[in-house]
C-alpha cells in the first residue's frame, strides 16, 4: 500500500468508550491513521483531546463543520480520507451529511441515525455525494459470523427453517442514568437515543446480525417490550416472535436490566440438514450440528474454515480474537474499499454493512414499537 488512508473523528473524546474502540480497531491493520477531529460538543474538551491523542494542534477543531470546511480546504496529500462518527445517535446524521456533500467518505457507529426519516434521506445524500458509507455493525466482522455466512449460502445447512437469537446486559438493572454515568444518560433519553432504546442500542446488533448470516430479511414482527427502570421513557427490555422472507420461524430477547448478564450476544440457525451457533462472549468457537454426522465445532484459521473466515482470521488458531479485531474487520474492508475507488476499481457488493443495513436497522426499531403499541400485533418491516 502506498500510504495510509487519513482519518477525521466526529466525537469519542476524553472519557469516551466507543471511540476508543473506534481509534484502536482502525489502527490494528496499519491502514489507517487518524489526522484530526473534533472530539466533543464542548470546544475546550475537543481541543483537549485532540492533544490527549498527540494529534498537531492546528488538526484539532472545535466544532466538526470547523474540521470538515477546514480539511477541504487542505492539499489533497494532506487532507483527511474520511470521516468517523462516533457520536450518540443524533449526532450521527448532521456531520455525515455535512461530510459527504463536502467530498469525504464516511463510517458511522450504529443505529444509522436517530429517525427512520433522517436514514432514508442520509441515503439520498450518499447516492448523490458518489461517496463510500460503513456502518459498524461490528460483529458481522468476526471470522466465524463470515463462517456461518458462507456455511449456509453454500447450501450446507439446507432450508432454514429456525432463528433464534438474544442479546442479554445487565448494566441499566439499576437507575445508573440518575448517577451522571453518561453512556446511561444519553442511551435513555430519546431526544438522543431515538423511539429504541435497548432497540437501537442491542437490539439492532441482534436483527443485523440474523440478517447478515442467513442472507434473508426479517418480513414481520411482533413485539413486546418492557420498560423496568424507574422513570424510563424507552425500552430496557423486550421479546420478539419474527417471521423471515422464506417462511422461516424465530425469536429475538433483549434486555440490559438482565442482572448478572455482561454482553451476552447469541444466535442460533436451525436448517433441513445441520444447525450452527455462535456465543459473542465466545467468539472463538462456531459449533454446528448435522443430521448424520457428529458435532462440530469451527475455530478461527482451523480446519474446514471457508475463505471468507480464513481472509479475517489475524492469527494462528488457539489465539483467542474477539471485539476490536471484528471491529478492525469493519475499518479494512472500507479501507481497502476507499483505496479501490481511489484507483476506479470497482467493487460489486462490499463486505461491511452499509446504509441499507441501518435503514433495515431503523425500520426494525419503527415496528417493534409499533407492534408493542397495538398489544404485540404482527407488523411489517
Amino acid at each position: 500500500m502506498a500510504r495510509k488512508l487519513r482519518m477525521g473523528m466526529v466525537g469519542g473524546g476524553i472519557g469516551s468508550f466507543i471511540g476508543d474502540v473506534h481509534r484502536k480497531a482502525a489502527a490494528i491493520d496499519g491502514m489507517i491513521e487518524l489526522v484530526c477531529g473534533a472530539f466533543s460538543s464542548t470546544e475546550e474538551k475537543s481541543i483537549a483531546s485532540g492533544k490527549d491523542l498527540n494529534l498537531n494542534e492546528s488538526r484539532c477543531y472545535k466544532t466538526f463543520e470547523d474540521m470538515i470546511h477546514k480539511e477541504q480546504e487542505l492539499p489533497e496529500d494532506v487532507r483527511m480520507d474520511f470521516v468517523a462518527i462516533v457520536t450518540p445517535n443524533h449526532m450521527h446524521f448532521p456531520p455525515a451529511k455535512m461530510a459527504l456533500e463536502n467530498g469525504f467518505h464516511v463510517i458511522c457507529d450504529k443505529p444509522v441515525t436517530l429517525t427512520l426519516e433522517e436514514a432514508t434521506e442520509l441515503e439520498t445524500v450518499i447516492k448523490n455525494s458518489g461517496k463510500l458509507f460503513a456502518l459498524t455493525h461490528n460483529y458481522t466482522g468476526n471470522s466465524m459470523v463470515k463462517q456461518a455466512k458462507a456455511m449456509i449460502a453454500k447450501g450446507e445447512l439446507g432450508k432454514i427453517r429456525k432463528i433464534q437469537a438474544q442479546y442479554l446486559q445487565g448494566w441499566l438493572s439499576t437507575s445508573l442514568e440518575k448517577t451522571g454515568q453518561k453512556q446511561a444518560a444519553w442511551r435513555t433519553d430519546p431526544k438522543r437515543s431515538g423511539i429504541g432504546g435497548a432497540l437501537g442500542d442491542i437490539g439492532t446488533h441482534a436483527e443485523n446480525l440474523i440478517e447478515y448470516i442467513t442472507g434473508l430479511k426479517i418480513e414481520e414482527i411482533a413485539a413486546d417490550l418492557g420498560v423496568f427502570g424507574e422513570g424510563r421513557v424507552l425500552d430496557d427490555d423486550g421479546n420478539m416472535l419474527i417471521r423471515m422472507e422464506n417462511g422461516a420461524k424465530g425469536s429475538i430477547s433483549i434486555s440490559q436490566i438482565a442482572l448478572g448478564e455482561e454482553n451476552n450476544l447469541s444466535v442460533r440457525v436451525y436448517g433441513e440438514k445441520g444447525s450452527l451457533e455462535w456465543h459473542q462472549e465466545n467468539p472463538n468457537e462456531l459449533i454446528t450440528r448435522w443430521l448424520e454426522e457428529p458435532k462440530k465445532i469451527y475455530t478461527p484459521n482451523g480446519n474446514g474454515l471457508h475463505a471468507e473466515a480464513l481472509e479475517v482470521s489475524r492469527i494462528p488458531s488457539g489465539h483467542p480474537e474477539g471485539y476490536l479485531e471484528a471491529f478492525a474487520t469493519i475499518y479494512k474492508n472500507f479501507a481497502k474499499h476507499i483505496l479501490a475507488f481511489n484507483t476506479g476499481e470497482t467493487i460489486k457488493k462490499p463486505d461491511y454493512p452499509t446504509i441499507e443495513d441501518g435503514i433495515r436497522g431503523m425500520k426494525f426499531i419503527y415496528a417493534a414499537v409499533e407492534s408493542d403499541k397495538n398489544n404485540t400485533a404482527w407488523t411489517k418491516i
